[in-house]
Formats: structure tokens, C-alpha cells, sequence
């Protein structure tokens, strides 16, 4: 009973570390004593990408580039930028490649269509492959002789009365 107790407590010791885990990124000394510019600041912290670690957002990051561009961004905000203001600011400095979602624009055209175009040229394919599977089905009986289909009407009508046939099958 007692290590029951101990292994439910570790395991729920594991979750709220796990469940915390992105609070740790995000220092003391970063926020800011606005409550609505730092829930701005971390809205737009979780929209950039951490350059160090590319597939975190900066909110999350513990890389010390991450730690400089979270407090860019606070920077920004409390100079009286905008949302879009430093965004556009990060991109110019840092490119398209700092957006978790990059923007629909020119260069970004082929990575928003290519996925959509994948799905369906996907479904042409199975739909092609089903057509094609049914046209052999469909030729392969139609294709029989008159002795073959009298065979079969035998086969079918001994299978249907319950009787074995004793011709084997060639």
C-alpha cells in the first residue's frame, strides 16, 4: 500500500513538472509589470520560432537567443509597438524562418499549397487504382468461354444444393 502511494506521488510529481515545464523558459526578470502587455508579450512569444532550437516557440525555449528575443519583444512592446509592428520588426531582422506560421505570401506559396495538392492528387490516385481494380474484375468474368460459364452454373447451382462436386477444378 505504501508503494503504491510513493509511485502515485512520483507520477504525479512527473505530471505538474510536465505540465509546468514551459513556465521555467520564461525568467523573473522578463516580465513585465503591465499584466497586459506581458500576456501580449507572450501571445507574440509563442507565435516565434526559436532559432537555436526550431521546432519551440521562443515562450518555451531556455536558449539565451530565445531569452534575447523574448526580451526584444518586451522591448517593443513597452516602446509602443504594435502586434504587427514586431513581428515585422523580427522578420526584417531575423527573416521568415522566425514565424512558427510562416505568412501567405510569394515565396511562401508552394510550403501553403504543396500539403492540400499532396491530399488530392492522393485521392485521384486511389480513385484511379479502385477504377482500375473494378475494369479487371469486370473483364476477367466477362471474359469467360461458354463451357466455363456452363461450369461455373454447375459449380454454383452443386455449391447452392449443398453437394460437393467430384470434377476437379482445372
Amino acid at each position: 500500500m505504501i508503494a503504491l502511494r510513493k509511485i502515485l506521488a512520483l507520477v504525479f510529481a512527473v505530471a505538474v513538472m510536465a505540465a509546468s515545464s514551459a513556465a521555467w523558459a520564461v525568467q523573473p526578470d522578463e516580465i513585465m509589470a503591465d499584466p497586459v502587455k506581458e500576456a501580449r508579450a507572450r501571445a507574440l512569444s509563442q507565435e516565434l520560432r526559436c532559432m537555436v532550437c526550431q521546432n519551440q516557440s521562443i515562450d518555451d525555449s531556455e536558449a539565451p537567443l530565445a531569452r534575447d528575443l523574448r526580451l526584444l519583444v518586451r522591448e517593443r512592446l513597452a516602446a509602443g509597438d504594435s502586434d504587427s509592428q514586431v513581428i515585422d520588426f523580427l522578420v526584417a531582422r531575423y527573416g521568415q524562418f522566425v514565424l512558427l506560421k510562416p505568412r501567405l505570401e510569394r515565396q511562401t506559396l508552394l510550403l501553403w499549397l504543396l500539403p492540400p495538392l499532396a491530399l488530392f492528387g492522393g485521392g485521384i490516385a486511389l480513385w484511379l487504382h479502385s477504377r482500375r481494380r473494378a475494369g479487371l474484375a469486370a473483364e476477367a468474368t466477362a471474359s469467360l468461354s461458354p463451357d466455363e460459364e456452363a461450369r461455373l452454373a454447375a459449380l454454383m447451382s452443386d455449391e447452392a444444393s449443398g453437394e460437393q462436386s467430384a470434377q476437379p477444378l482445372r
